[in-house]
Parts: C-alpha cells; sequence; structure tokens
C-alpha cells in the first residue's frame, strides 16, 4: 500500500533513577555510600534508506517510544543505557511538527541520520553526595524525562524528471516504455492512483529518473480529482514533462493552458520549473496529420520557431522542435524546451525523447549549480 502521510507520536526513553546504597561487607566497619548512577534514556533517530519507498510501515504505529534507562544499582554499578529507536523513512521526507506546521527536517540525502530526539539523562546515585558533613546520603537523583513530540511525516518524490498531464493521456505507458517501472495501464481515466517512480537508462552508463503521478483535473490545486493529493510528489523534480493527448476531446491548447495553471496555482516555484512538450497517441493519425497538429498547437500557444528553438533529431518524417542537440543556450522560462509528438506504443520518437530529457536534465544541473 501506499503511503506518503502519517502522524505520529515520538518518545525518547527516561533517564533510570540513581540507587540508594551502602557497602556492606565483613570486616568493613564503615564501608560508605555507594549507589550508582541510573542509566541513559534511549535517542530518537531518523534514518534515509533508499530501499524504502513508502511510510507504510509506520502506519498505525501511533506512539513510538525509545526504552527507559535501567536505574543504578549497589557496589556503584551503574544502570544500563535505554536503547534507541531508528525510523526508518524514504528519501524526500519532511518532518513537520503537527502543531505549528513548522518543517523541522527535510531528509533527502541517502544513509542520513539525524538524531530528533535526546534521551533522558540517567539520576546520579548517593556516591556523589557524600561529604565530610554528610557521610551517609540516604537520598539519589531521579532520572530526567525523556521528550514527547508530535510530528506529520510527508514524502516527496525525489526525481529528474515529472510526467504531468490529465487522466489518460499515456503518462503510465510512457513510463513504462522508457523506463523500469511497470505502473498498471487501462484505457479509462484514473487507472493510475499512486505516484510511481522509474529509472531510464541512456546508454551503458547514464541514467535519470522519472516521475508519474495521477491525472489533473480543472481545479485540481483546489482539491478536484486526486492531483491536489499528489501535486506534491513532482515539487522536488528539477524538470516537467508536460504531457499533451493528440487524440483526446479535449483540445490541445486547453489541456496545455490548464496544466499551466493547476501547476502555478498549487505552487509559485512549481509553476516556475523549466519543462518540455510531448504530444502523445500520434499512432491514431497519419504522419501529415501529426505535422499538422504539431503546427497547429505550436501556433495556439503562440511558439514559432525560431533561431533558438528549432527543428532537432528525431524520426525524418515527423516535425519536431526543440533547441540544438547539445542544449548549450540559456534556457527559456514559461516556454517548453522541446515539443516532441511520441507515441508509447509503437515507440515513436521514444528514443529521441529519452536521449533529450537525458541532455535536458544536465543543462537544467549546469544551470542550477552555475546559480
Amino acid at each position: 500500500m501506499f503511503v506518503d502521510s502519517v502522524d505520529i507520536l515520538l518518545s525518547s526513553g527516561k533517564g533510570g533513577t540513581g540507587c540508594v546504597s551502602f557497602w556492606t561487607e565483613k570486616f568493613v566497619a564503615y564501608g560508605g555510600p555507594d549507589g550508582g548512577d541510573g542509566g541513559k534514556g534511549g535517542n530518537v533517530y531518523f534514518v534515509v534508506d533508499n530501499n524504502t519507498d513508502t511510510l507504510s510501515a509506520l502506519r498505525g504505529r501511533n506512539h513510538i517510544r525509545a526504552e527507559n534507562g535501567q536505574p543504578g544499582e549497589g557496589r556503584k554499578c551503574y544502570g544500563r543505557k535505554g536503547q534507541s529507536v531508528d525510523i526508518i523513512v524514504p528519501p524526500g521526507t519532511q518532518v513537520v511538527d503537527a502543531l505549528t506546521d513548522e518543517v523541522l527536517y527535510d531528509l533527502v540525502e541517502e544513509g542520513q541520520r539525524v538524531l530528533f530526539l535526546e534521551g533522558g539523562k540517567g539520576g546520579l546515585g548517593n556516591s556523589h553526595f557524600k561529604s565530610p558533613s554528610n557521610q551517609r546520603p540516604t537520598y539519589a537523583q531521579p532520572g530526567l524525562p525523556g521528550v514527547t513530540k508530535e510530528l506529520r511525516l510527508e514524502m516527496k518524490m525525489i526525481a529528474d524528471v515529472g510526467l504531468v498531464g490529465y487522466p489518460s493521456v499515456g503518462k503510465s505507458t510512457l513510463i513504462s516504455a522508457i523506463s523500469n517501472a511497470r505502473p498498471k495501464v487501462a484505457a479509462y481515466e484514473f487507472t493510475t492512483l499512486t505516484p510511481n517512480l522509474g529509472v531510464v537508462n541512456v546508454g551503458d552508463y547514464d541514467s535519470f529518473m522519472m516521475a508519474d503521478i495521477p491525472g489533473i483535473i480543472e481545479g485540481a490545486s483546489d482539491g478536484r480529482g486526486l492531483g491536489h493529493e499528489f501535486l506534491k510528489h513532482i515539487e522536488r523534480t528539477k524538470t516537467l514533462l508536460l504531457l499533451v493527448d493528440a487524440a483526446n476531446y479535449r483540445e490541445m491548447k486547453y489541456q496545455y493552458e490548464t496544466l499551466l495553471v493547476e501547476l502555478e496555482r498549487y505552487s509559485e516555484a512549481l509553476a516556475g520549473r523549466n519543462f518540455a512538450v510531448a504530444i502523445t497517441k500520434c499512432d491514431s493519425f497519419p504522419v501529415e496529420k501529426v505535422n499538422e497538429l504539431t503546427e497547429q498547437f505550436l501556433e495556439d500557444i503562440n511558439l514559432k520557431p525560431n533561431k533558438i528553438l528549432q527543428k532537432f533529431k528525431a524520426k525524418k518524417e515527423y516535425t519536431s522542435y526543440g533547441f540544438e542537440e547539445d542544449f548549450g543556450v540559456e534556457l527559456p522560462k514559461n516556454e517548453p524546451l522541446f515539443v516532441l509528438p511520441i507515441s508509447s506504443v509503437s515507440h515513436l520518437n521514444t528514443e529521441s525523447l529519452r536521449y533529450s530529457l537525458k541532455n535536458f536534465v544536465v543543462a537544467v544541473n549546469s544551470e542550477q549549480k552555475e546559480d
């Protein structure tokens, strides 16, 4: 089961109490106080594990406690330290204070281990309180209490490319065609109910991560459909690929503009991401019709080929537009980097798309480093 948000209560361990004890041994008349210290309470850690992809392991665990420290014993024996607890989370998890909505930690690095709650200190035994004026102390310190925190854990997927489009435009088919992901694919809307991640291999040594989320409809940013619940999973993506369905009853211009509006209404930062456009299901039309639809779409969105936006490598019979193959130019804002007609079923231009997206991701990474 895919779980991307859980409410949880965490508590570190209480420190053990100090011991009140006196040395008693044959032929030792005045052994004196020998009470040991209590053990420290267990800590609570967050650990980022790349092998974990949901928060389902934490679902139903309403209160997780670290072990309390053990009390001290006689003959200055210290109590055992309480066992710490590791909370295993996937990369991209945010730790949010449930009471104030403050983001406490943003856990994104594999292997990251963060001390979140420290256990209470153990109390001192009565051996610490002996003095010339108090040679028989009959008291010891109690252990300090642990810390309890009410949290909300939210997972946001980390990917290089995020797929955005209306329901049933071919997002799941595309990610299954060019990556190792195998999502459910069917001929009805909202087939995808949970996000999917796939690794797209480019050559023998290069790859990038692609994320597929449920379809976005009008009003998704206000909570309609499933888009609002899962739009957060593309907040961390570096680039976006907008999928526009050529065979849909909605006009391509309408699909394109609606997607941009919903992204902007949900998050200005997300709307500012660099993006490209893929026109899907082009196997439904002859070549001439696809070229005509592509040209009309470019005209409708006021994006005419110029010195920067020009034809680039794709199947010769289809008209495709984008930046030069090396992407060695400044990336545009609020304009697609390329517009490419594809078909995931017949694998039309899927190889061109794979390499273009890889170059796109590399260009965006280089631009971000320079900034």
